[in-house]
C-alpha cells in the first residue's frame, strides 16, 4: 500500500454514500459542511478552488433534496467540483482569467442534468488559464501541486478538479479535455480519468479551448463510478450543436467483465520515456496486468498516431484557442499569463489554406489509424512519459509541457475515447498509470476494461481506500457484436462475402457444447444446415466466431432467409453467443449430418 497517498477522513465513493445516506447513518447537510471546511483548510496549500460555495450558497441545493429521500434520486447528495470554464448559475466562470470572467444565469447542460439527480455542487476549481496546458501551473490563482509529492505538479489543465477527488472533498469532479486534460491529472494523482467520445457529454455552457475538439470529462477513484456517471449523463443535448446520440451498444448495460481481447501496444522504437528509467518496466507490467485479465498483446505502429499529435500546437487548430481569447490579448495583453499569449503567438498568421491542409492530412492519418484500430479492441499506452517536476516546469514551461502531451494530444482529433486507469506507483511513491482507447463511442466498454485492472491489481484508491471490486456478472460489450456461424458463411463458403462485405472478422474457430444436430437442409444452391439445440443424442459441431460492426447487424439479420435465423448458441466451454438456429420445422425432409461434427467435413464426404 502507499502510504504517501493522502487519507480522506470520509470514504466518498458512490455506493458507499448511497448506503450510508439510505441507512441514515449520515446526512447531505452534515457531510457537505464538512467537506466545505475541508476545503477551506486544504485550499491555501494545493490552490485547487477558485471559488468555494458558501453555506448561502450551497443551502438551495441542500434544500432541494429535502423534498426527495435517497431512493428517488440516483445521486443524491453525491458531492462534485466543477472546472472552472463549466458554468454554474450564479458563480462566475474565469477560466483562471479575472479579466475574462462572467456570471452565467443558467448552468451548463451537464451540471443542470446532475443536479437533477441529487448530485450537489461544491465549488469551481482551477485549472491552466483557458484550459491550455497539461501541467495545473498557468493560473494566477496559483499553481496546484500534487496530491502525493509537493514537488511534483497535479497536471493540467484540469488541475484543481482531480485534487478534488484525489484530496477526499468530492466524489467526482467535472474536467474538461482537448489534449490530455482529464487524462494528465488523473495519471498524476492515482485517479480514473474518462475522456469520452466527443460530443458523448453536453459542452453547452463550457468556455471552448477549441470547440470542435472539447470533451466534458469526469474523474472518479473508480472505473464503476465513471460508468455510473456516464451512463446517467450521456444524453443528446439541443443546447449544443456538436452533440451526438449514445448507440445502444455504448449503455450502461455495456459495463460488464471483458471476454477475451486484442490490445495494441505501440512498437518499442515509437515509446518515449524522456529519460525515466522506471517507465519501460512500469509500462511492461501494466502490459501483463491486462494479459491477466484477458488481453492478447499486439505490437502496431503508432507513428501516424504521434503525427496526428503533431498537428494540434503546430497546426492552426491553435487558431480555435485564439478565437476564445484573441480579443482579450488584443485588447489587454497583460490579461492573460505571458506563456498563454506565447502558445497563442502564431495563432492570427494561420490562413485558411493552412486549415484545410491541416484538415486534409489529418484525414489521411486518420484513415491509416481507423484501419489499425479496426482489428483490436483497444489500444494500451502510458498515460505519461515521465512525471516532470515544478522546478523542470519553470525552468523550461513549453518543453516540459510538450512531453506530458505525448501520449494524448491525438485523441481528441482522431475522435477516440479513452480511459487513464491507475496501475502502479513509481518508486517515490508518485502515481503512475496507462491509457486504454478505441473506436469511438465505446466508453463504456474501455471502463470495463479498466475496472477489471482495477480488480485485478486491487492498488489502494483515491485517499488510500482499500479496493474491494466484486466481479461483475454481465459481459462487457462494445461497438462490436459476435455472431457463430456454422455453415454456409463459413470462411471461404459461398455465403462468407455476407459477412466480410460488412466489415466482419473471424475472432476464433471452435466447437459448440456436444448439445446439438446438425442437418442438411433440403432446397437448392446454396446448401445451408441447420443447426437445431437437442435434450439428447446432440453432438459437438465445428463453429466460427466472427465480430460485426453493431451498425451493420440489422441488415446481416434481415438478409437471414427461413426457417434460419438468429439466438443463442452455447459454445463448448459455457459461453453463450448469437448465432445461427434453425427452427425446428425447418428440418422436415432435411438430413441428419450430426454425425461428421461440421459442415465442412460433410461437404468433402457428399
Amino acid at each position: 500500500m502507499n502510504t504517501l497517498l493522502p487519507k480522506h477522513p470520509h470514504d466518498l465513493r458512490i455506493d458507499t454514500l448511497q448506503a450510508a445516506y439510505r441507512s441514515g447513518s449520515l446526512r447531505p447537510r452534515d457531510l457537505i459542511g464538512a467537506l466545505r471546511a475541508r476545503s477551506a483548510e486544504l485550499n491555501p496549500e494545493y490552490r485547487l478552488f477558485i471559488h468555494l460555495l458558501d453555506e448561502s450558497e450551497l443551502e438551495p441545493y441542500l434544500a432541494a433534496l429535502d423534498e426527495h429521500s435517497p431512493a428517488d434520486l440516483p445521486l443524491y447528495g453525491i458531492p462534485f467540483a466543477i472546472k472552472d470554464n463549466i458554468d454554474l448559475a450564479g458563480v462566475p466562470t474565469t477560466a483562471a482569467c479575472p479579466a475574462f470572467a462572467c456570471t452565467p444565469s443558467r448552468s451548463a447542460t451537464l451540471v443542470e442534468r446532475l443536479i437533477a439527480l441529487g448530485a450537489i455542487p461544491l465549488g469551481k476549481t482551477n485549472l491552466d488559464q483557458f484550459a491550455t496546458g497539461l501541467n495545473g501551473t498557468r493560473s494566477p490563482y496559483g499553481a496546484c501541486r500534487n496530491s502525493v509529492l509537493p514537488g511534483y505538479p497535479s497536471g493540467g489543465s484540469s488541475a484543481g478538479s482531480s485534487l478534488a477527488v484525489a484530496l477526499g472533498v468530492a466524489s467526482f469532479s467535472l474536467g474538461t479535455d482537448t489534449a490530455g486534460s482529464g487524462r494528465v491529472p488523473a495519471a498524476l494523482n492515482n485517479l480514473v480519468g474518462t475522456k469520452p467520445t466527443r460530443g458523448l457529454l453536453s459542452t453547452a455552457g463550457v468556455v471552448p479551448a477549441c470547440r470542435t475538439l472539447d470533451c466534458v470529462t469526469y474523474f472518479t477513484a473508480t472505473a464503476r463510478e465513471a460508468s455510473l456517471l456516464m451512463a446517467l449523463t450521456a444524453v443528446p443535448d439541443a443546447r449544443d450543436s456538436y452533440s451526438r446520440s449514445n448507440p445502444s451498444w455504448n449503455h450502461g448495460s455495456a459495463f460488464g467483465s471483458p471476454r477475451p481481447f486484442r490490445f495494441g501496444v505501440p512498437r518499442d522504437e515509437d515509446l518515449v520515456f524522456f529519460g525515466c528509467t522506471e517507465g519501460p518496466a512500469l509500462f511492461a507490467d501494466a502490459i501483463a496486468q491486462l494479459e491477466a485479465i484477458g488481453g492478447e498483446r499486439v505490437e502496431m505502429d503508432f507513428s501516424p498516431f504521434l503525427e496526428a499529435a503533431r498537428l494540434l500546437y503546430e497546426g492552426p487548430w491553435v487558431a480555435e484557442r485564439y478565437a476564445v481569447a484573441g480579443a482579450l490579448i488584443e485588447r489587454d495583453p497583460d490579461a492573460v499569463l505571458k506563456v498563454i499569449r506565447d502558445v497563442l503567438a502564431k495563432a492570427p498568421d494561420a490562413t485558411a489554406v493552412d486549415a484545410f491542409t491541416a484538415q486534409y492530412r489529418l484525414q489521411d492519418l486518420k484513415a491509416v489509424c481507423d484501419s489499425v484500430l479496426a482489428g483490436l479492441d483497444c489500444v494500451l499506452t502510458p498515460t505519461i512519459g515521465r512525471p516532470v517536476t515544478l522546478a523542470e516546469l519553470e525552468a523550461e514551461p513549453v518543453l516540459r509541457n510538450s512531453e506530458l502531451g505525448y501520449y494524448t494530444n491525438f485523441m481528441n482529433l482522431l475522435d477516440y475515447a479513452a480511459v487513464a486507469v491507475p496501475t502502479g506507483f513509481m518508486r517515490n511513491g508518485l502515481p503512475w498509470g496507462v491509457t486504454l482507447f478505441g473506436r469511438a463511442f465505446t466508453d463504456q466498454y474501455l471502463l470495463s476494461l479498466a475496472d477489471a485492472v482495477q480488480r485485478n491489481h486491487a492498488l489502494p484508491l483515491a485517499g488510500g481506500h482499500e479496493s474491494a471490486l466484486p466481479a461483475l456478472a454481465s459481459v462487457a460489450q462494445h461497438d462490436r457484436l459476435r455472431v457463430v456461424v456454422c455453415g454456409a458463411h463459413l470462411k471461404g463458403l459461398p455465403l462468407n462475402h455476407q459477412l466480410t462485405s460488412r466489415g466482419a472478422q473471424l475472432i476464433e474457430r471452435t466447437v459448440s457444447s456436444p448439445h446439438y444436430k446438425l442437418y442438411a437442409l433440403a432446397g437448392g444452391l446454396p446448401f445451408r444446415p441447420g443447426m437445431v439445440r437437442v435434450s439428447q443424442g446432440g453432438a459437438a459441431i465445428e463453429v466460427e466466431v466472427w465480430e460485426l460492426p453493431a451498425a451493420e447487424l440489422g441488415t446481416f439479420l434481415a438478409g437471414i432467409p427461413a426457417p434460419l435465423g438468429l439466438g443463442k448458441v452455447t459454445l463448448a466451454d459455457g459461453r453463450q453467443e448469437t448465432g445461427f438456429i434453425c427452427e425446428p420445422s425447418g428440418i422436415e425432409g432435411a438430413t441428419d449430418i450430426s454425425h461428421f461434427g461440421s459442415w465442412r467435413r460433410y461437404l468433402e464426404n457428399r
